[in-house]
């Protein structure tokens, strides 16, 4: 873990004590796991990312799984979602094909993803967030930027001991681990919080920021993937040393507005401010075959669950949208996306379905494809949506059954109502036509 020689002071985080220089075991309880730093007390953006998610809940649930290696994922067409710790240590990764995850590790237990589940516990995380601090900027279902300036006040410590405190609760109150990056902006604090996975406590400091940063590969820095990187590297730009040699002119020259951009975060410049308030740009969801499908009977039943779990994350979050998106995957791997703009905002699956079932029946040409998805885009607040259509009659009664069906599953679960491909039944009877 980075650190500074100056004035340095240990932080216990199983005890929480706060002790004066650099030591091996806390003085106080004897703990092992301490973080020491000369900034630790000082340093208040922090990234939170917990510890293989979705595994970590599986092993949760089921201790039995605690010591086995656990892929949550598709099935042998999918892909990994999530790998616990002890699948990671035979290769396996998040997105790796699950046939080469199977591969690497035949002896490890999969499990479908359960969605409703581990969004269920994300919120729980996400209050214990909310009680530390307003300013929390959620990055997705288990990560998050947090802002504690000015909270010292208000919880009687700074913003480190605050953050392992937090930790503790995580791990108690709701069975999962977080790792915690600080630092003095959100690039730096993400690229903290995976230094020392699991259950990590990493800080990087202003005073070590520029000589940390240059022995790091410029793939650290976000946005800059694998052309990128080749891009860098033809030009003998491989570590962020190399492009601290670079003034930020000659950067925007070569490259252009990603130069300026590259030469301030190889300097540890970082402005952006935590976003509390920061929403989804789109809301989406799809599935991968276990066999490859072309005709309208197989996809149609699929296209529906998806726009209904579309519908209810929209709902969930009080958002609307007006572009509804279809994505389909061929089993070349090519891909089509194919967008519709509705008249009026929306959150219902009923509204959503039929415009992505246009989409989708006009690319019904013979082509085989391994998955599908669907997505809504152009968010606002749900009070946006319009429950009737005045184009179409039979709107307002659809949309008032889809209400009662809501409330019917919140009442006994997804599973406490199953639906055909939508309300108006007459139109998918039988093989539908373009």
């Amino acid at each position: 873990m980075p650190c500074v020689d100056t004035e340095m002071v240990t932080l216990c985080r199983d005890c929480l004590a706060r002790l004066a220089g650099s030591l091996d075991r806390c003085t106080q309880c004897g703990g092992p796991r301490l973080v020491s730093h000369g900034e630790l007390l000082t340093l208040t953006i922090a990234h939170v990312d917990c510890d293989a998610f979705y595994a970590t809940v599986e092993k949760r649930d089921n201790p039995a799984l605690a010591d086995k290696p656990v892929i949550v994922g598709g099935s042998h067409r999918g892909v990994v979602a999530a790998a616990c710790y002890v699948a990671r240590t035979f290769g396996v990764h998040s997105a790796m094909p699950m046939f080469k995850a199977l591969r690497a590790c035949p002896d490890a237990v999969v499990i479908s993803p359960d969605m409703e589940k581990y969004a269920r516990v994300g919120r729980e995380v996400r209050e214990l967030m909310l009680a530390l601090t307003p300013a929390v900027e959620p990055l997705s279902i288990d990560e998050a930027f947090l802002d504690l300036s000015g909270t010292e006040r208000v919880h009687g410590a700074p913003a480190a001991v605050v953050l392992a405190g937090f930790q503790q609760r995580v791990e108690q109150e709701i069975g999962v681990t977080a790792s915690v990056g600080l630092s003095h902006s959100k690039f730096l604090a993400k690229i903290a919080s995976d230094l020392d996975k699991p259950r990590g406590f990493s800080v990087i400091g202003r005073e070590e920021t520029l000589a940390f940063l240059a022995e790091q590969p410029v793939s650290i820095i976000w946005g800059v993937g694998k052309a990128m990187q080749s891009r860098l590297a033809r030009d003998g730009l491989r570590r962020i040393a190399d492009l601290q040699k670079q003034d930020e002119a000659t950067l925007a020259r070569r490259y252009g507005a990603i130069g300026i951009r590259l030469a301030q975060l190889a300097r540890g410049e970082d402005h952006r401010s935590v976003e509390a308030d920061r929403k989804a740009k789109s809301i989406s969801n799809e599935t991968t075959f276990d066999r490859d499908h072309s005709d309208a009977q197989e996809l149609l039943p699929r296209l529906r669950r998806l726009t209904e779990r579309v519908s209810e994350r929209l709902k969930r979050q009080g958002l609307s949208g007006q572009l509804v998106t279809l994505k389909l995957k061929s089993a070349d791997h090519r891909l089509r996306t194919r967008s519709v703009h509705l008249d009026s905002h929306t959150y219902l699956a009923d509204r959503i379905f039929r415009a992505a079932r246009q989409l989708l029946l006009r690319e019904l040409d013979g082509t085989a494809f391994r998955l599908i998805g669907v997505g809504v885009s152009e968010l606002g607040d749900a009070a946006l949506a319009e429950d009737a259509d005045l184009i179409d009659a039979d709107a307002g009664r659809r949309a008032k059954a889809e209400e009662a069906m809501d409330e019917i599953r919140d009442r006994y679960g997804r599973d406490g109502l199953q639906l055909g491909l939508t309300f108006a039944s007459k139109e998918t009877r039988g093989k539908p036509s373009a």
